[in-house]
């Protein structure tokens, strides 16, 4: 895995890239030689905040963690994502390397029987285009989390969001390689 580090108003030092290698190394066997890793760490004030995403082919892991130290943010985040492997560990060893799941985590029986996805309901939305700032205003009038629509500018379907720190984000599609 490659590991890329950014950092916002903060340097970091070698022993926490040490420290976040060491974590990350137990996932090497999970994830194939060309994964890139990029490791966010944002500075607030008394708060640390990491965010780790773990690109692998076409699959996209993302965990955030904010704690008072870098480190406990660190500890945090590779836990999170420990848990969404185990907890998917039947979905996902068909599109990652097979049985590597199974030599990281111990699994109890009892978990063992795969997991089946549920769709309770289904909802056609009309998608006409709108402005991204419309988008926003609308999901925020509706009181939803995500609002899909036709963004105007580029006239293809795009998500708006409400994130967990209150700011808004934005999905465009692409595709991959």
């Amino acid at each position: 895995m490659k590991i890329t580090y950014t950092a916002r108003k903060v340097n970091l030092r070698d022993n926490f890239k040490e420290r976040v290698e060491k974590k990350l190394k137990k996932f090497e066997k999970i994830f194939s030689e060309d994964a890139t890793v990029n490791v966010v760490v944002t500075v607030n004030k008394n708060n640390q905040t990491v965010e780790i995403t773990i690109k692998d082919n076409s699959m996209v892991y993302r965990v955030e963690k904010t704690q008072l130290e870098m480190n406990d943010a660190v500890d945090k985040c590779v836990d999170v994502l420990g848990r969404q492997l185990r907890k998917n560990k039947a979905k996902l060893e068909k599109k990652l390397k097979s049985g590597s799941i199974d030599d990281l985590f111990e699994v109890p029986a009892e978990e063992i029987a795969e997991e089946e996805f549920e769709v309770v309901r289904t909802k056609q939305v009309p998608i006409k285009p709108i402005t991204v700032d419309e988008a926003i205003l609308q999901m925020n009038l509706v009181g939803h989390k995500f609002y899909m629509f036709t963004n105007v500018d580029t006239n293809q379907v795009n998500v708006v969001y409400c994130r967990d720190d209150g700011a808004y984000g934005l999905l465009e599609p692409t595709f991959d390689d």
